[in-house]
């Protein structure tokens, strides 16, 4: 509901602004991944990444469709890293991993 609020908001200043200045001026969002909902709660299965196996490739990361994983550095070289909060247990990651380096688990 803030969100609406505040996205209310901001169209206000956007016709406040072209009314004075006779043009848009544009709005920046705030990005705030703190506050973003949780998505991760409802799955039965995560995904789990075996680091001696993982080359780093990205693949799992492309194909992610929340954007659930992320690349780190683990003993000089990038490894894939799932957000759980985020991931929805749907499995692409370790359908496309060419290494078969991330397997399902049941929660």
């Amino acid at each position: 509901m803030a969100q609406i609020k505040q996205s209310l908001q901001n169209i206000e200043i956007i016709k406040m602004t072209k009314k004075k200045f006779g043009h848009e001026f544009g709005v920046i969002i705030k990005n705030d991944p703190e506050n973003y909902p949780k998505t991760g709660q409802w799955r039965d299965q995560i995904p789990i990444v075996n680091k001696e196996k993982c080359i780093g490739c990205a693949t799992c990361k492309k194909h992610c469709p929340e954007s659930s994983i992320s690349m780190k550095k683990s003993s000089n070289k990038d490894k894939a890293v799932i957000d759980y909060q985020f991931c929805k247990g749907c499995g692409i990651c370790a359908q496309v991993c060419p290494m078969a380096a991330i397997t399902m688990k049941k929660e």
